[in-house]
């Protein structure tokens, strides 16, 4: 008995070192074409071409100064606006559908709940040709608010999806109290239920950060001038203007990536832990 549960600590020590090793592994995998991406920015081409896989020579901040002043800041600067903006309007927007769909008795409920829910079926692609129409006749073409409106108009469905699962569950004797207490459904909804919502509403701010500041399809098509374009965007513009300098490519595809990895490192866990209790309710 004693030798069988050497036995099985012995494989379990090895199970155990087998996974860190993998996870290890892993995270080189998708650490390194990042760490790669920063030190050939501080290179000049000879250093970048002569070893792309070597350290620096010198570690000069000129390049990222170049990119900075080649387009960068604003395209950063857009990117920022745009983001924060579609994130508030979206997750506002679904979770107010999602506390109407759940917690008060309108007509045709589950209809509206399957129409708002078919949103997650339209693809943004078979819809340019109108939408570019549509935006050209309003006078919203090239401008940030046409970025606002397909941003949250499109991410709307998947987000009231994910707060509505969450909400479905909260008990209903909180909003029986707040009605004693003579709440009316605004107050019950901004100051009880939105506070119990903070793990699924940080997930899909998160979620939504993650796909406003790496989309790329609608600010291609829906911008023209640099004062707009966004940072996918506006990296690309970089890439054509500057190609041949490739350390200064590199430089800003370095600024554009920090803030994103620094918001999904700090905010794993809670996109984790979230998606967990909405999702699995």
């Amino acid at each position: 008995m004693v030798t069988r549960l050497g036995f099985l600590g012995f494989l379990g020590v090895i199970a155990r070192l087998f996974l860190w090793a993998f996870l290890l592994g892993l995270a080189v995998v998708v650490l390194y074409p990042l760490l790669w991406m920063v030190l050939n920015g501080f290179k000049t081409n000879a250093e970048l071409f002569d070893n792309p896989f070597a350290l620096p020579d010198s570690w000069s901040l000129e390049n990222y100064r170049k990119a900075w002043n080649r387009g960068v800041s604003d395209y950063l600067m857009a990117s920022v606006l745009v983001t924060v903006t579609s994130t508030i309007a979206t997750v506002f927007i679904s979770a107010w559908a999602a506390y109407g769909l759940t917690r008060v008795n309108i007509p045709l409920n589950k209809v509206l709940t399957a129409v708002i829910l078919g949103g997650l079926m339209l693809t943004p692609t078979v819809a340019l040709v109108p939408l570019v129409q549509m935006f050209q006749g309003l006078g919203l073409y090239n401008s940030f608010w046409a970025l606002l409106i397909l941003y949250t108009a499109f991410r709307v469905p998947f987000t009231t999806f994910l707060i509505r699962a969450y909400m479905i569950d909260l008990p209903r004797e909180v909003d029986e109290a707040a009605q004693i207490d003579g709440a009316g459904r605004w107050t019950a909804f901004w100051r009880i239920i939105l506070p119990m919502c903070k793990p699924i509403i940080t997930s899909t701010v998160l979620l939504h950060v993650l796909f406003a500041w790496n989309e790329y399809l609608f600010a291609m098509v829906f911008t023209n001038g640099s004062d707009v374009q966004t940072l996918p965007v506006g990296l690309t513009s970089l890439m054509s203007k500057h190609g041949t300098d490739f350390p200064v490519v590199f430089a800003g595809m370095a600024i554009a990536a920090v803030p994103v990895v620094l918001l999904f490192f700090f905010g794993q866990r809670y996109i984790v832990k979230g998606l967990a209790d909405g999702i699995g309710k």
